[in-house]
């Protein structure tokens, strides 16, 4: 669909449909693989990061189909746009919702050592620095062994070969994600068919997967030309609107997590969701398609997300969790950001 070929209504109605029908898609694949990975004897930290991946999948494919039309703002903005969003909403927004979101100060240490590192990473890519190669070799030092810890079980945890403090701190921090996790992914796996079965789930999920690529990339189209019809920048259509339209699954689990006590799940799915963006959604398509010219809006989107990462994570370890006023600054600071972009 090109800009005149359809009426403004006729977008925005595309745009409502192809958003219902991306994040319908994408809460299937959630549970779908919930329940694959917990007959496959999958942690629980695992498989909060593969709900993370199955969320991620509509601003995943959003970016990588920009990048791929040469529409590097757009493509780069739904990536990091969708982690300073995650942040206002999935932190910001819980705790406003839920009253307080409490975690202690290994969980944060755990989750933010990762996410700041990758965020870092990420605006090194998008200023200059490190080409997107580089970027995804060294954004991988952490999350690879991070990801590789969450999917063993707890004794082969307490036998890692690091110094005993820290392994102490990891084993705690990704213990105390996995007990808030349990409870939810128990919920998930009883969802749907009574007497489900893996042949049918995983076959539900490679349907779910289609339908979330399909529905992303026209909704990355209609979004695009609409926001060509109104004179948006391709930064604020990439990182205000399609950011937070794709970023929807992701914060009702947060809010859900939150309102139930589970604040080391709730930092966990913020953290995860936004270390896969970076990785999956920003570096490696990156690597293989190009980042493009470096323009100077791509680069504010990175560099609030560098910086409202390091806001949310020094109070999230400062005071042990996010009362309702900090996640109120949370908020307010990602309305600056809107203005900025």
């Amino acid at each position: 669909m090109t800009v005149g070929a359809a009426s403004t209504p006729t977008l925005l109605l595309g745009v409502a449909a192809w958003t219902v029908l991306s994040l319908a898609a994408s809460a299937v694949l959630i549970v779908r693989l919930e329940r694959l990975g917990a007959r496959l004897g999958v942690t629980e930290a695992a498989l909060g990061m593969l709900a993370a991946l199955a969320a991620d999948a509509p601003e995943i494919t959003s970016a990588v189909t920009a990048l791929s039309r040469g529409q590097h703002d757009v493509g780069v903005g739904v990536v990091l746009g969708s982690n300073v969003f995650n942040l206002a909403a999935l932190l910001g927004l819980s705790a406003v919702v839920a009253g307080r979101v409490v975690f202690d100060r290994r969980v944060v240490v755990v989750d933010g050592v990762v996410g700041g590192w990758l965020a870092m990473v990420c605006l090194a890519v998008v200023i200059g620095p490190l080409s997107p190669a580089t970027g995804l070799l060294v954004g991988s030092v952490l999350f690879v062994p991070y990801v590789v810890v969450s999917g063993m079980q707890a004794q082969a945890r307490a036998r890692l070969r690091i110094p005993q403090r820290v392994r102490g701190v990891l084993v705690a921090g990704v213990r105390q994600t996995e007990r808030d996790l349990s409870r939810a992914e128990h919920d998930l796996v009883e969802v749907g068919d009574a007497h489900p079965g893996p042949t049918r789930d995983a076959v539900h999920a490679v349907v779910a997967v289609v339908v979330v690529v399909f529905a992303s990339v026209q909704m990355e189209h209609t979004v695009t030309d609409l926001g060509d019809r109104w004179g948006l920048s391709p930064a604020f259509v990439g990182a205000v609107v399609l950011a937070a339209i794709t970023s929807l699954p992701n914060a009702v689990a947060a809010v859900y997590l939150a309102r139930r006590g589970r604040g080391a799940a709730t930092l966990s799915e913020a953290m995860n969701s936004n270390n896969i963006n970076a990785l999956v959604g920003f570096l490696l398509p990156a690597t293989v398609i190009g980042v493009g010219a470096r323009s100077v809006l791509s680069q504010t989107v990175a560099i609030w997300y560098v910086g409202l990462t390091a806001v949310s994570l020094v109070i999230a370890f400062w005071l042990r969790g996010i009362p309702r006023t900090a996640g109120l600054l949370i908020i307010l600071l990602y309305a600056v950001f809107v203005t900025r972009v």
